[in-house]
C-alpha cells in the first residue's frame, strides 16, 4: 500500500506536503523498500507464485516496476522473472511491464507499449517509445494483454479521473480515445 500512495501523485493527506516533504516522503519509502528487495532477491530470487502465491507475487514485482532508481537491479530481476514465467510461475503480463519498463530505462524502445505519456492537450494517453508498433498487438496477446488501442483508453481515462479538476476547467468533458475493434 505505502509503495503505492509514493508511487503515485500526491492523494488526500499527502496533497498537504510540500514537494520538498513529499520528495523527502517518496525517497525514504523507495530506499527502504529497496533494502527489503535486495534481501528478499538475494535469498529466493525471483518470488513466484509457489513461494507467495499470485498476490505476494504481484506485489514483488509492483516494487522492483517502481525500483526505476536502481534500473540494473530490475534488469537483474527480470532476467530471473523471464525463468519463473517460463516455467508457469510469474506472470507473463506483469513480465511484459517489467520489460518495457527495463528497456525504457536503458534508453531502449519498449516491446509492448506499457509505458505512457499523455498528452495534455486533448486528454490521451499515448506509448512511450516503441519498437515495431505495427505488430504491438500480437506481441501483448501472447502474454495475455489486451490490445493497444483498449489500454491506452483505460490509462486516458484514468488519466482524466486523477486531473479531472484540471481539464473540466479546461472544457473536456472526457478524454480522447482510440478507435477499438
Amino acid at each position: 500500500k505505502v509503495d503505492q500512495i509514493a508511487a503515485s501523485i500526491p492523494q488526500g493527506k499527502y496533497k498537504e506536503m510540500s514537494n520538498e516533504a513529499w520528495n523527502a516522503f517518496r525517497d525514504s519509502v523507495f530506499t527502504i523498500h529497496q533494502k527489503r528487495l535486495n534481501q528478499i532477491f538475494d535469498e529466493y530470487g525471483f518470488v513466484g507464485f509457489d513461494l507467495a502465491w499470485e498476490e505476494g507475487s504481484l506485489n514483488f514485482w509492483l516494487m522492483v516496476q517502481h525500483s526505476d532508481h536502481v534500473p540494473d537491479f530490475q534488469k537483474v530481476v527480470l532476467n530471473q522473472m523471464k525463468i519463473q514465467v517460463d516455467k508457469g510461475n510469474a506472470s507473463p503480463r506483469n513480465y511484459g511491464l517489467l520489460v518495457d519498463r527495463v528497456r525504457l530505462n536503458n534508453d531502449q524502445p519498449q516491446v509492448y507499449g506499457t509505458q505512457v505519456d499523455y498528452n495534455w492537450e486533448v486528454c490521451q494517453a499515448f506509448p512511450k517509445t516503441m519498437e515495431d508498433s505495427i505488430n504491438v498487438n500480437q506481441r501483448r496477446k501472447k502474454i495475455g494483454l489486451p490490445p493497444l488501442e483498449e489500454y491506452l483508453n483505460q490509462m486516458s481515462e484514468m488519466h482524466f479521473e486523477i486531473n479531472k479538476a484540471i481539464f473540466l476547467e479546461k472544457g473536456f468533458n472526457g478524454p480522447k480515445l482510440n478507435k477499438t475493434e
